[in-house]
Order: structure tokens, then C-alpha cells, then sequence
């Protein structure tokens, strides 16, 4: 695809456009990604059969921990990896273009939150600072970099430190964004309860083998309890894509235009889950266009008709049904 065409990704408006195009991306990557080009064979789906977005074949989120998956001859400029919390087989996501991702994630913030240049971000993410190739610091790093305010950064372990900038930029009345790893901001909520309620908390990468895990509601209320605010809000992103889904509360995200969420039956990969109804999720992201955009992840949830989604949960196995399609 030419970046005019490429550009166009972020113009989007309408379902239709969106079907558009999905059409046009999968028909690329199908000619262009020899992984994918060979797992849609198997199933016998090729751009000759396939007429709608419903059709597209998703490709399961393990093939990145075993297959360079690139629609792109280019080198890449950049090579994120997974934090490999649940295996040493870590995820790899070759990106071609690195301004894509950036164009992906400041469109996505400014979507849901206005611009990044009138926010302080603070970020709590040790288990990312303390390794190479995370996506979410180079995305956080970059709108640090874009903010007007000082005292944006990044915070490690030294907690005691972020609760005084805290409680100086609520005072001085600054628009706040705190991100931080849930364990994270769990050890910032025993340590140092205060009243943020005008401070917007947002949650995202779990628990990272650091604490027991639990579910979503439960962190929340217990944040919400210590930083007396009405909302914990949430990112939804992973290594393998380039574009952010969020929740600015209840659990319920929403993805920008260019991205989109549809559940698949867990017991049929083939067969698209209704709204309401429990199934794993499939992401399509556009802006992947020199990777994949098709994706299946190991995460649960629910799609609901207004376009919002929950996250419940993970498989319980790691080979998600759909794998063994393939002996490349």
C-alpha cells in the first residue's frame, strides 16, 4: 500500500469505510506476508473468496513468538518484544515504520483524551523500564516528550517521590494523567493513600508475576478506595499491535476509528461470538498494516452493539485452537 493510501487509515469515519478499508489491508498482507499468506490458505481463504471483514481469517497472537510476521520488505526500525511473563518464548513485532506507530498512538490519545501537550503524564512502569523493546514505554516516552509540563516522567521504584509530585501538581491543579502497571500501583496505593480525585489513574499491563492476579473489578476498587476517584481508567495494547483501545471506567473500552474488536467461539476459531456472549478476542488494527492486522488473542471478552468491549480474562491453555494449521 502507498502512504496515501496508508493515511487514509486515520480518516476514517463510517462502518463502510471501515469495510473498505479492512478489504483493501487483508488483499496487501494476504500478497505480502508469506506467514499469513499460508495460514489463510489452509483454511482456503484467499482475497478471490473473501467479501466481507466477517470473512477474514484471524491470526492466532502465538504465531509471533515463532514466525518473523512482517508484510514488508523494509528493515525494521524497530523491534518490540513481549515481557515473556508466562513463557521465555517471548513475542517479537518487527515494525517497519516507526512514525506509523507514533501517528497511531498520539491520534488514539487525542481521540479519547484531547491533546497529549496539555496533560503531566507520570508513568509507573518498573517492569517495562527494567527491560528492552517494550512498546508501551516507547508509546508513554513519546507522549511524555509532547507534554508542555516539567514534571512529566517516569517514575521506577522511588514511590515516595512520585506521591509528593502527586499531591504538589494536584495543589497547583494540573491536568494529571498517572499509567501505571497494576502491581505497580497497587505498591503505591499500600504505601501512600491520598485523595487524587481530580488526577485521572489509568491501569494497564497487570500483574507481571509481581502479585496474585485479580480481576479487573477488584483492582479497580481498591484503587478508587485509596486514591478516593470515582474511575480507574484502563489501556487495552499489546507487542504485537500498533493502536490502543481505552476505558475511561466500568471496564467498558472503545477503540479508536481505524481499530475494532469481534469475538470468536472458543470451542470453533472459524466462528464469529455475538454481542453480549463470552469468546476470544479478535482485533482488527489497521494501522498494522506492515505486520498483521488480523489478530487472535488469547484474551476473553465481550463485544456489545454501542462498539464497546470488556476484557474478562485469558485461555487457560497457551495454544489457543488454530495453531497446529500450520508446520512452516
Amino acid at each position: 500500500m502507498d502512504s496515501k493510501s496508508i493515511q487514509k487509515i486515520f480518516s476514517i469515519h463510517t462502518s463502510t469505510e471501515f469495510e473498505s478499508m479492512a478489504l483493501k489491508v487483508f488483499e496487501f498482507q494476504f500478497q505480502n506476508n508469506t506467514v499469513y499468506k499460508t495460514y489463510c490458505s489452509h483454511l482456503g481463504k484467499s482475497p478471490l473468496n473473501v467479501n466481507s471483514v466477517g470473512e477474514i481469517p484471524f491470526l492466532p497472537i502465538e504465531f509471533f513468538k515463532k514466525y518473523k510476521i512482517v508484510s514488508s520488505k523494509k528493515k525494521p526500525e524497530a523491534i518490540f518484544e513481549s515481557s515473556g511473563t508466562t513463557s521465555n518464548n517471548t513475542s517479537k513485532h518487527y515494525v517497519a515504520d516507526i512514525a506509523l506507530y507514533q501517528k497511531s498512538f498520539l491520534n488514539g490519545f487525542n481521540t479519547f483524551y484531547g491533546l497529549v501537550e496539555d496533560y503531566c503524564i507520570l508513568a509507573l512502569l518498573p517492569s517495562y523500564l527494567e527491560r528492552e523493546g517494550s512498546s508501551l514505554v516507547h508509546m508513554v516516552h513519546d507522549l511524555v516528550s509532547k507534554t508542555k509540563h516539567l514534571s512529566s516522567g517516569f517514575y521506577l521504584n522511588n514511590l515516595e517521590n512520585l506521591h509528593d509530585k502527586l499531591l504538589q501538581l494536584k495543589a497547583e491543579r494540573a491536568k494529571v494523567l498517572l499509567i501505571g502497571v497494576s502491581f505497580a500501583l497497587l505498591d503505591l496505593a499500600e504505601r501512600f493513600p491520598m485523595n487524587l480525585n481530580d488526577i485521572i489513574i489509568m491501569e494497564t499491563g497487570g500483574m507481571k508475576g509481581r502479585r496474585k492476579e485479580l480481576i479487573r473489578t477488584e483492582l479497580h476498587h481498591i484503587l478508587k478506595n485509596a486514591f478516593q476517584v470515582p474511575d480507574i481508567h484502563s489501556e487495552y495494547g499489546m507487542t504485537e499491535l500498533l493502536s490502543q483501545a481505552y476505558s475511561k471506567g466500568n471496564g467498558l473500552f472503545e477503540c479508536p476509528p481505524w481499530m475494532k474488536i469481534v469475538t470468536r467461539d472458543t470451542e470453533d476459531p472459524l466462528a464469529t461470538q455475538p454481542h453480549g456472549k463470552t469468546g476470544g478476542i479478535n482485533v482488527i488494527d489497521l494501522a498494522n498494516v506492515y505486520s498483521c492486522s488480523f489478530i487472535a488473542t488469547q484474551d476473553l471478552g465481550k463485544t456489545y452493539t454501542n462498539g464497546t468491549f470488556e476484557v474478562l480474562g485469558r485461555f487457560d491453555h497457551s495454544d489457543v485452537r488454530g495453531c497446529n494449521l500450520m508446520a512452516l
